[in-house]
């Protein structure tokens, strides 16, 4: 019974302080758009160019060949 004089208090006291901490949210706007965060990363930015085009073989121009990718000269012998 002793241990309720003091939970009850503490309880309350934390339960105003909730309330205050969601009060300012409220009124500072943390919850104005909660979509468009979202829906931003998702739009295209049509204003910027890529930064490599594709081959004709696919792959990106600038890039720098991979483990597993044939040299001409390699493709002209037969060679492996």
């Amino acid at each position: 019974m002793e241990t309720l004089y003091l939970l009850i208090p503490i309880s309350v006291v934390l339960v105003f302080l909730i309330g205050i901490a969601f009060w300012w949210s409220l009124r500072s706007g943390q919850f104005d758009d909660l979509e468009g965060p979202a829906y931003r990363i998702l739009m295209d930015d049509d204003g910027v160019p890529p930064l490599a085009s594709p081959d004709t073989n696919g792959a990106m121009a600038d890039a720098p060949p991979g483990p597993n990718s044939v040299r001409s000269s390699e493709k002209n012998m037969g060679g492996a």
